[in-house]
């Protein structure tokens, strides 16, 4: 067992500050990036075989949260992912280990309707919306999915599996 609690930090978030605008939305048409964060977790619980990242608003306004980022099936020993790994949002960009993701991942769906991640666009004037970086630390080495699988329905095998999880909430609001 890792002597250290799970814990995730990253060089462009700050938990409970503002998200920054590259991880705001160009693609819903504010003046962001749609570029994923750099992300780094450590003391991984004994038994990992794999870790998932997942990027929620639960603040959507619609059932459930919002999915603007799921990986699946990140090998145990990768502790990190750099900013803007994933796809890109018009699903023309590097996929894969060419666009920074470790070999073996699999990027879902986001609720936008294609794999990659898509930065924060809520409505205007619906208030402050988190954001919730997830790294969930998995007791089996892959997930089931596809890469055309929504990672809001992966999410229940995700959590079916989780040993551990950490976040990182940032918060944004469209005035």
């Amino acid at each position: 067992m890792s002597p250290e609690p799970f814990s995730l930090r990253s060089q462009d978030l700050v938990d409970g500050a503002e998200l920054p605008r590259p991880q705001t939305s160009a693609y819903f048409g504010l003046d962001g990036q749609d570029l994923s964060p750099q992300l780094a977790w450590s003391g991984a619980p004994e038994g990992t075989r794999s870790f998932a990242v997942t990027v929620m608003d639960p603040d959507a306004p619609r059932a459930g949260s919002f999915c603007h980022w799921a990986v699946v099936n990140i090998p145990a020993e990768v502790d990190e992912l750099p900013e803007g790994a994933g796809g890109a949002p018009d699903g023309m960009g590097p996929a894969d280990s060419e666009a920074g993701l470790p070999n073996g991942c699999l990027e879902l769906l986001n609720d936008a309707g294609f794999t990659g991640f898509v930065g924060a666009a809520p409505p205007r004037g619906s208030g402050p919306h988190r954001y919730v970086f997830t790294v969930h630390a998995l007791d089996v080495g892959s997930v089931p999915g596809t890469p055309r699988s929504k990672g809001s329905r992966v999410l229940r095998d995700v959590a079916a599996h989780e040993l551990a999880t950490a976040t990182i909430t940032c918060t944004y609001e469209v005035r």
